[in-house]
C-alpha cells in the first residue's frame, strides 16, 4: 500500500515538475480553500504525505466499520424488532478479536512512523548547512559554508508584494537560496523569543528556542519557490514573518553566492530574479557578470 501511494505521488510531484517546466520553475504556497496537503519538494514530505494518506485509508475503513455496527444495532436490536433482548455477558472469541485486532493495526501503523522518524531525525552527510534565527518579527540566515554570507529576511510590503506578483503576507525581500538536489543541513535558533521555521511543502516545522541548536535536513528535488510562516505564537507581528525559499539549480547557485560575496544579498537576488530560464544562459550572464567585477 505504502508503495502505491508512493507512486501516486511521485506521478503527481511529476505533473507538478512539468507544469512549473513550462513556467520556469514551480511555486508552492497556501491556496484559498486548500483542504489537502501541500504539494511535496522533498524526499522528506513526499514521506509524510504518504504516511497521512494511509493513516487516512485506515481511519475510513475504521470509521466505516463502527458506524456500520452502530446502523445494525439501531435497525436490528431496537426495542420494536427485538422486543426480548438476549442476556449475553461475555464472548470470549469477540473479546479476543477486539484486543488483537487494535494491537496488530498499531504495529502496522507504526512501521512506516517509526520509518518517517528515523528519516527526519537521522540526518544524511550534509552538501552545505544553513544557520536560521529567529528575531522579532524577522528570520536571519548564514551560510558558514559559502564564505560566511548573512542577511535578514524580511516580509514585503503589500505593494512591494503585488508589484513583484508574490503571495501577499508570505514574501520577503531576501529568500533562503539553495541549490536543488543537495542535502541541506539546517541549523535553527533564536535571539529573543520561541519562533518556528516552518515550511509546509519540506514537511518541516522548527522550532527557534533562545540558547538552543535545533537541527534539520532538506532536498529540494525541483526549482522553485516554496513559502512558510513561522508557526510558534512570538508577539505581536507573528503573522508577518514568513518564510520563502528559493531553489535553484547548482550553477545559478553557485552564481548567486559569487555576486553575494562581491555585490552583496540584494544585487544578488536581483539577478537571479532578472534572469530566467535556461539555467545555462543564467549561469553564462552571471558568471560575466562575475568576471567583470573580478577584473
Amino acid at each position: 500500500m505504502m508503495r502505491i501511494l508512493a507512486g501516486f505521488h511521485a506521478l503527481l510531484l511529476a505533473a507538478v515538475g512539468l507544469a512549473g517546466a513550462a513556467a520556469g520553475e514551480i511555486v508552492i504556497k497556501p491556496e484559498p480553500w486548500q483542504m489537502n496537503l501541500q504539494s511535496p519538494a522533498t524526499p522528506m514530505m513526499r514521506s509524510v504525505s504518504d504516511l497521512h494518506s494511509f493513516l487516512l485509508i485506515i481511519i475510513t475503513v475504521i470509521v466505516s466499520f463502527v458506524l456500520a455496527l452502530l446502523l445494525l444495532i439501531i435497525l436490528r436490536f431496537n426495542a420494536r424488532a427485538n422486543p426480548t433482548p438476549a442476556k449475553t455477558t461475555h464472548n470470549t472469541t469477540l473479546e479476543v478479536l477486539w484486543t488483537i485486532v487494535p494491537v496488530l493495526i498499531l504495529v502496522i501503523i507504526a512501521v512506516p512512523s517509526f520509518r518517517l522518524l528515523y528519516q527526519q531525525r537521522v540526518i544524511p552527510q550534509p552538501d552545505m548547512t544553513v544557520k536560521v534565527t529567529g528575531n522579532k518579527w524577522y528570520w536571519s540566515y548564514e551560510y558558514p559554508d559559502q564564505g560566511g554570507i548573512a542577511f535578514d529576511s524580511n516580509i514585503l510590503s503589500d505593494q512591494d508584494a503585488d508589484a513583484r506578483g508574490e503571495p501577499r503576507h508570505l514574501a520577503v525581500d531576501n529568500p533562503l537560496v539553495v541549490p536543488v538536489n543537495k542535502t541541506v543541513k539546517v541549523i535553527v535558533t533564536a535571539s529573543d523569543v520561541i519562533h518556528s521555521w516552518t515550511v509546509a511543502s519540506f514537511g518541516q516545522k522548527i522550532d527557534a528556542i533562545p540558547g538552543r541548536l535545533n537541527e534539520d535536513w532538506f532536498r529540494v528535488e525541483q526549482p522553485g519557490v516554496f513559502y512558510g510562516q513561522c508557526s510558534e505564537l512570538c508577539g505581536k507581528d507573528h503573522a508577518f514573518m514568513p518564510v520563502t525559499v528559493r531553489g535553484v539549480p547548482e550553477a545559478e547557485f553557485n552564481a548567486w553566492v559569487e555576486k553575494a560575496k562581491t555585490a552583496g544579498v540584494e544585487e544578488a537576488n536581483k539577478m537571479l530574479a532578472g534572469l530566467g530560464r535556461p539555467s545555462a544562459r543564467f549561469a553564462e550572464a552571471a558568471a560575466g557578470a562575475v568576471a567583470s567585477e573580478k577584473q
